[in-house]
């Protein structure tokens, strides 16, 4: 049996695959040794979801733990709200909808359907700029994407060749540590 992916590790994976290994090595120490600025305000402006204070709504959940027996995915949801059947997923800063960004909300969308929940519209909320992008519902296309990643990370090899993207690398928090890093 397939062990279950994390969702969050979808947008790390795109990111760069290696970096969900460091993450994971480094997961059992304080993250003050690795996290930079925009972690550290990325954990803060995610606070109250992760505490359950975002909102007193009856209509809204926020951190409720979702997963997919049929995709292999589990991980939290940042906000459902039931009367508009909206799953939204916040971010500190919205500048670019990655790639990664939209496969993350798709797999917490597809754990919320098999979870029994309507979901009938996504998006992308901005907190710096109160911004919220709408993203489509995965059509048969997308949804075929999506499985391929899921195929990607649960093939992914550590020890194959890598060719890494210096843009990434310059940002990366575990350049430092990283035998490919391009950073300088």
């Amino acid at each position: 049996m397939e062990p279950y992916l994390i969702i969050t590790n979808l947008n790390d994976f795109i990111f760069c695959p290696r970096s969900i290994y460091f993450h994971n090595l480094y997961g059992q120490y304080s993250t003050k040794t690795y996290h930079r600025k925009p972690q550290i305000a990325g954990l803060i402006a995610h606070r109250t979801v992760d505490e359950g204070t975002y909102s007193t709504k009856l209509d809204q959940i926020t951190g409720l733990r979702v997963y997919s027996e049929r995709y292999r995915l589990c991980g939290v949801i940042d906000l459902y709200d039931r009367k508009k059947k909206a799953l939204i997923e916040r971010k500190r800063e919205i500048k670019v909808i990655y790639p990664g960004y939209r496969y993350q909300l798709y797999a917490q969308y597809y754990c919320l359907l098999e979870m029994g929940y309507e979901v009938s519209s996504l998006a992308l909320h901005s907190l710096v700029d109160n911004q919220r992008y709408p993203i489509p519902i995965p059509d048969n296309e997308t949804l075929q994407e999506f499985e391929d990643l899921l195929r990607q990370m649960r093939a992914y090899d550590l020890h194959a060749p890598y060719k890494p993207n210096r843009e990434k690398c310059l940002t990366c928090i575990y350049s430092h540590l990283c035998d490919y890093s391009l950073a300088d």
